[in-house]
């Protein structure tokens, strides 16, 4: 990929801040920050998680929790976003500054089609502009993808269409949260092409947040490095035995661990079905860590579905142990529902916005496990600390959270049902480098402490190798190799 082209200091700047600072009660969300941002131009924004990246992107957008307290000056495009009425506020997000989240699937009503989405938005509602979004977004035009909902889309699918929706506003300033988390390295270099075109040829100004240092390097005319002030860091710890019944492995001549055979799974877009596994299988032994790798929109996340329940599978079956569990997660027993926990890509997608973190972790635990109620908040501290959270947490919504928090408490909500498998969806996406090995680091003490069964899904070919043992490579819905994780070679 070329480097990016020497920053015009002539261009307009259409976002100044000096000593911006956010503060929510006693947390501080971003600490005191100045910038200048210019039409035409990319800015990432970098930083460990937590560190006010997505804070930042947030008061641009004028969208900050309620009762953040902000001090120093923010001009965006002649405004101060958060001191708008609601009315001008929402003039200027639809006519001037576009923002795409960390988990763009969320802000996609799963009810419409593509071009719904896209036409909903744009000028013009006929088929050359939903061509034009999606040829632009670089998704292909002759699937018929256009007549698909969200739910039928792949997550870098469903990023790229969250896209394409907010280009179709034609924005000034576009704001994107961790744009190639979950992407893989083709993806990745795509996105980062796709992005220094849209600055060039519409003269955007573009703000990312960001832990890939590569996308960075080669797609960012300027890099600003945000830096918390807050106390040290808190190591994720290993996990303490977990709460409920020791429910040890299948009797003797009975085939033990996770296995799924023959599986096929499709999406259905009104009458027609789109094959999404076909044919799928997987073996994850106990106490083993088994990596499914393979291209954006391969169908890995749609297995790890499956396995959890949450996705049918039309033919073939899952077992747990030997014995055949229902496809629905609905219909599994509590034990077999307590044995296997998904840690989905997305945490906005399972964490409710009304109730805090205590109140998300405090379910999982009545529901599996036998502790008394005054013990509960002991244990959501412990579980919050074991991800590197502080106790302070318990009391936040997941609003008030960095993405990179939020995918620490998904996976402190999963460690509470004290699981025998966790099933892992590119848990460390949306992580900083450090921060993902802290976390891969826990899940491997854990493993080793409790005999748990991991299966990552991951595009990270230095974690696969270091963390897992054995490999699936899934490609267009069906696994077509796997083996020792050493035979795997690097995308």
């Amino acid at each position: 990929m070329s480097a990016p082209t020497p920053p015009d200091d002539t261009a307009q700047s259409l976002i100044t801040a000096s000593a911006l600072e956010i503060r929510l009660s006693n947390t501080l969300l971003l600490p005191a920050t100045t910038v200048r941002i210019k039409a035409g131009q990319i800015t990432a924004l970098m930083g460990a998680s937590g560190s006010g990246k997505t804070t930042l992107l947030r008061a641009l957008a004028g969208h900050l929790p309620a009762g953040a307290r902000v001090s120093g000056t923010l001009d965006v495009l002649g405004h101060t976003p958060h001191e708008l009425p609601d009315a001008e506020l929402r003039t200027l997000r639809r006519t001037a500054v576009a923002y795409v989240g960390q988990d763009p699937g969320s802000a996609l009503n799963p009810h419409m089609t593509v071009r719904g989405l896209l036409t909903e938005l744009a000028a013009s509602s006929g088929e050359e502009t939903v061509h034009a979004l999606l040829t632009e977004c670089r998704l292909p035009t002759d699937t018929g993808i256009a007549d698909r909902r969200p739910t039928a889309l792949s997550g870098g699918q469903q990023r790229r269409v969250a896209l394409a929706r907010a280009l179709a506003r034609s924005p000034r300033i576009l704001l994107l949260d961790e744009p190639t988390a979950g992407l893989d390295t083709a993806l990745r270099d795509e996105i980062a092409h796709l992005l220094r075109d849209l600055a060039a040829h519409r003269d955007l100004a573009v703000v990312l947040a960001t832990h890939d240092s590569h996308l960075a390097e080669n797609c960012a005319d300027h890099t600003i490095r945000l830096t918390p002030k807050s106390p040290g860091r808190t190591t994720p710890r290993a996990m303490a035995a977990p709460p409920g019944p020791d429910t040890g492995p299948a009797a003797a001549g009975v085939e033990a661990g996770l296995a799924a055979t023959a599986v096929d799974a499709y999406f259905r877009t009104g009458r027609d079905r789109r094959t999404v596994l076909s044919g799928a299988a997987l073996t994850a032994l106990p106490g083993t860590a088994c990596a499914v790798v393979g291209p954006s929109g391969s169908g890995k996340s749609t297995l790890l579905r499956v396995l959890a329940g949450l996705h049918p599978a039309h033919t073939g079956h899952v077992t747990l142990d030997g014995r055949t569990v229902a496809a629905d997660v609905r219909r599994r027993t509590r034990e077999q529902q307590r044995r296997i926990q998904l840690i989905p890509q997305n945490p906005v997608d399972t964490l409710n916005p009304r109730h805090t973190i205590a109140q998300q972790l405090a379910r999982p635990l009545r529901l599996h496990s036998t502790l008394p109620k005054r013990a509960v908040p002991g244990r959501i501290a412990e579980l919050l600390d074991q991800v590197g959270l502080t106790a302070g947490h318990a009391d936040r919504y997941p609003g008030e959270l960095s993405g990179g928090q939020r995918q620490r408490v998904s996976i402190a909500r999963a460690l509470a049902a004290g699981p025998d498998i966790l099933l892992c969806d590119e848990v460390t996406s949306a992580l900083d480098a450090r921060t993902a090995t802290d976390v891969m680091d826990l899940l491997d003490r854990i493993r080793e402490v409790h005999g748990t069964t991991l299966v990552v899904v991951s595009h990270e070919h230095h974690l696969v190798s270091r963390y897992t043992d054995t490999f699936h490579l899934v490609e267009d819905g069906t696994v077509t190799a796997g083996g020792p994780v050493g035979r795997l070679t690097p995308a």
